[in-house]
């Protein structure tokens, strides 16, 4: 039951992870191309603004860079002071193949520090800019490789970590929300040098080869406005 668990954590919350459950290997995608653009906006900057802040305590989010995503990319709405960088991802930082790559409803908030900003970041930001520019989910997963070959896409840093503790975080396909939660993300490594995913350990891991890195998740028991998660230990 856990290793079906683990599966889909991987898909909903890490959204560029590679992990599926059997089962959702072998369904098919409710979105497999591209919705309007419209759908995957948010109207209202404001409310990006404050779902992206949501991501992590107010202790790290009020100090930290908004970015909200525009017409021609994800674009600084708040300059911050703590080099953190807090957005909410949409589902093309899904790695290719996922069947939520095209999912217009998922909304990750997410609070990434310095080490991630310059190094996970950057993949997100690729791939929006092919999304943008009408490539389809092969050619942005061709083009990704590409740029890695070439050194145009950087190595994950040492201490690259996220916060994801948004009680309003939406992963698309009906799943809603799972945990407030903390990401680390690494080089593609084995998941066992963490201890990840086995029995009795809350450390759990998936592994994005496409995107070249394993992330490492640990959920927590609050959200980002102090609440508890009583959905904990599920």
């Amino acid at each position: 039951m856990k290793g079906k668990r683990v599966a889909i954590i991987a898909v909903q919350i890490v959204m560029a992870a590679a992990a599926f459950s059997v089962q959702a290997q072998s369904s098919q995608p409710q979105h497999p191309r591209m919705a309007p653009l419209d759908r995957y906006l948010i109207a209202d900057r404001n409310a990006e603004i404050a779902l992206a802040r949501s991501a992590a305590p107010p202790s790290v989010s009020n100090k930290a860079e908004i970015m909200v995503l525009g017409r021609h990319g994800f674009e600084v709405a708040v300059p911050g002071s703590n080099h953190f960088v807090c957005l909410v991802e949409r589902s093309w930082d899904a790695a290719v193949g996922s069947p939520k790559f095209w999912d217009p409803e998922s909304r990750g908030p997410d609070c990434l520090n310095e080490a991630a900003a310059k190094s996970y970041l950057p993949i997100v930001f690729m791939k929006t800019r092919l999304v943008l520019a009408g490539k389809s989910e092969t050619q942005i997963g061709e083009a990704v490789q590409t740029a890695f070959n070439q050194g145009k896409l950087p190595s994950m840093e040492p201490g690259a970590m996220s916060y994801m503790l948004s009680r309003q975080a939406d992963f698309g396909g009906g799943s809603g929300n799972w945990h407030p939660h903390l990401m680390f993300f690494v080089p593609f490594s084995l998941r066992t040098t963490w201890g990840a995913n086995l029995p009795g350990s809350p450390m759990l891991a998936a592994d994005d080869a496409p995107d070249r890195l394993t992330i490492f998740i640990l959920p927590v028991a609050r959200w980002s406005d102090g609440t508890a998660d009583p959905r904990a230990g599920n």
